[in-house]
């Protein structure tokens, strides 16, 4: 049986709780071949980033082209694309490829981290609304980036779901909303495809400062969409997976927060 092929399109985080390193640890939990490329080299730790170098577009293009020349890829996800050249990059490569076989891509619009610091430049967002969210079979913002996007504030549920519809209908693409920054007792995400809109909610776990939540989240749904699940069942199978990996989250005495990712051990 072959082996899907994923690739994740982000940053490298030291702390190997978010970025690249723990989208590799989701693949490889939903048994897909995980390959990356580096847009970022980051130095951070939940609750803190220090430094952020760019990898040169071009070496970001080398990255792209050779693995979808060289492997059958079947999805990938962006996460943490910084600048405006890297995303006229990663567009230019993916706009050469015909639809019919261009590989499904899930867009997770890092825009700032947990720790408030910005890890999208502000010169980048119209490139990213014009250019590379219509080439997205799934987006995934969350609160904030939602907000963002859509230029209006997210204060409730209802408020929450509007925009989801708002961002599928002027995109023309899927968009699942995360809720968890909404708070409460049950953190629910609204996904909204055509006209279908499905509510994903599971318990809001309190007094947690997570690390990687997003990222996580999304690698696991491009995992299941490789594997050749419709969108809501990678969807949901990446709910459940995102909510366990918070619930038995890990904190290292002394440090800011927690890192999200289900043991391999």
């Amino acid at each position: 049986m072959e082996v899907p092929v994923v690739i994740s399109v982000a940053g490298s985080d030291n702390s190997a709780g978010a970025g690249i390193q723990a989208d590799l640890k989701t693949f490889t939990y939903f048994k897909v071949f995980g390959q990356t490329v580096v847009t970022c080299v980051v130095a951070e730790v939940p609750g803190r980033v220090t430094a952020i170098h760019p990898v040169d577009p071009k070496t970001i293009r080398e990255q792209l082209t050779l693995s979808l020349e060289y492997f059958p890829v079947r999805a990938m996800k962006t996460g943490m694309l910084y600048s405006a050249p890297t995303i006229q990059t990663i567009c230019e490569i993916l706009e050469s490829i015909p639809t019919n076989t261009r590989p499904q891509l899930v867009i997770d619009p890092v825009m700032i981290a947990s720790s408030g610091d910005l890890l999208l430049k502000p010169e980048a967002v119209a490139i990213y609304r014009q250019r590379l969210i219509p080439l997205a079979t799934l987006v995934t913002p969350n609160v904030d980036e939602a907000a963002r996007l859509a230029k209006q504030p997210i204060r409730n549920l209802a408020e929450l779901e509007q925009v989801a519809h708002s961002l599928a209908a002027e995109f023309g693409v899927a968009f699942l909303v995360k809720g968890g920054h909404l708070a409460g007792k049950v953190a629910t995400d609204i996904l909204v495809k055509g006209d279908q809109v499905t509510r994903f909610s599971a318990p809001f776990y309190t007094g947690l400062m997570t690390h990687g939540t997003g990222c996580t989240f999304s690698a696991a749904v491009t995992a299941n969409l490789a594997q050749g699940k419709p969108t809501e069942e990678a969807v949901r199978i990446g709910k459940d997976y995102i909510t366990r990996a918070i619930a038995g989250s890990l904190r290292w005495k002394g440090t800011a927060g927690n890192i999200t990712a289900l043991k391999h051990w």
